[in-house]
């Protein structure tokens, strides 16, 4: 681990300090780490449409809307190598919130979760992204998978 000395007016550590005692980190140092890999991690999603990521969408809809629910499930099936898993979750009578964990390339990840959250009475879309990267090939019980992790 290396050792990072930066300097911040008063005024600027002050507003800091707020920030991470609010958040409940225990020191600056944790906070430092967390935004840069934050940072490190918006940049490689943002970097083009080849890196890999691993999401999740949040949307919250009316299921009472013309075959909206048949139409969400149908978008996900045909991306079937995208969603590894939804829940789905009755807010109120009409409401329903829906979580998908995706996983792929970032363009294709976001392309469907444009997709799902444009659609008519598809509202509070919310999609979070985490870059990745493939590690080995692990074999396990007689068959063989590959593990991924996060980039930072």
């Amino acid at each position: 681990m290396q050792r990072v000395t930066i300097s911040l007016d008063d005024e600027l550590a002050r507003a800091f300090d707020r920030l991470i005692a609010q958040q409940g980190y225990e020191n600056r140092s944790e906070a430092v780490r967390d935004l840069i890999r934050r940072r490190l991690d918006r940049e490689a999603l943002d970097q083009g449409p080849r890196g890999h990521c691993v999401a999740s969408l949040s949307y919250v809809y009316n299921h009472h809307a013309r075959d909206l629910a048949e139409r969400l499930a149908e978008r996900q099936h045909a991306h079937h190598d995208l969603v590894v898993a939804t829940m789905h979750v009755h807010l109120d009578h009409e409401n329903c919130l829906e979580s998908a964990v995706l996983q792929g390339p970032v363009k294709s990840v976001r392309a469907l979760a444009a997709s799902l959250t444009a659609e008519p009475g598809v509202r509070h879309g919310n999609l979070n992204l985490v870059a990745v990267e493939h590690a080995e090939h692990h074999a396990h019980g007689g068959h063989s998978h590959r593990h991924m992790k996060p980039k930072y």
